[in-house]
């Protein structure tokens, strides 16, 4: 079990590693089968180690989470050769607060009708796990420690790597 300091700080990590990203792959199961599909995020991971997303309810990714709760959503940077992988439970949320809360106005490109909009809703995804890679290098250093570690017969440095459990 984590403590709820060593908690906080995770989360952090994983807040300050998806920041700058503007969509996620979310990942659900539908019929034994994984699906994935591009998701913006909306805000970051909250204190509470939850992500969230908007949603319509009459969406296929909708009818799946209700089926299987556990969903994956996967972040990439490759510019800046930053990678995340978090495991959750989902939920499908209609709390008008927690919209008004976390609307933004490029969401009209979705929901026309904004938050009046039938059946627009929220999906909640409580993160439980998460595993990252990070190699804040730049490109020509990368480059450099590859040529290095050929020349030398070393492995090159990956960067940091680290699996989070928020359970």
């Amino acid at each position: 079990m984590t403590s709820a300091i060593e908690q906080s700080n995770q989360i952090q990590k994983l807040q300050s590693l998806i920041k700058d990203i503007e969509y996620g792959m979310l990942t659900t199961i539908d019929n034994g089968y994984l699906r994935s599909r591009p998701m913006a995020t909306h805000k970051e991971i909250d204190a509470d180690g939850i992500l969230w997303f908007f949603t319509d309810v009459t969406s296929h990714k909708v009818a799946e989470v209700e089926q299987e709760h556990q969903v994956n959503v996967s972040y990439s940077a490759p510019d800046k050769q930053t990678y995340v992988s978090i495991s959750g439970r989902a939920e499908v949320v209609r709390d008008r607060t927690k919209m008004q809360e976390l609307w933004h106005p490029s969401l009209k490109a979705w929901f026309p009708q904004e938050l009046d909009e039938p059946n627009i809703a929220l999906l909640k995804i409580t993160v439980e796990q998460a595993e990252y890679w990070d190699s804040p290098a730049g490109w020509v250093a990368k480059t450099l420690g590859f040529i290095k570690a050929t020349a030398t017969g070393e492995r090159a440095g990956s960067g940091e790597n680290a699996k989070i459990n928020l359970q």
